[in-house]
């Protein structure tokens, strides 16, 4: 039974330390977080339209070399 309790306020200690962690976390606005979101789809739009041309020609070397 003692070991229950204990398990029990190592949990509830952990959640009160996790919620002072999180008063002290400054939140991105919704604006950064927007624009953050933005960067991240052009980045990956970008990287994306690279692979697939790299691979659409390697496709073709492969299939030239191949027959």
């Amino acid at each position: 039974m003692e070991k229950i309790k204990q398990t029990i306020n190592r949990a509830l200690q952990f959640l009160t330390q996790a919620r002072a962690e999180l008063k002290k976390v400054t939140w991105p606005t919704r604006k950064q977080t927007l624009a953050s979101t933005a960067v991240v789809m052009v980045v990956v739009a970008i990287i994306a339209i690279y692979l697939g041309v790299v691979d659409f020609i390697l496709a073709k070397v492969v299939k030239t070399i191949l027959g």
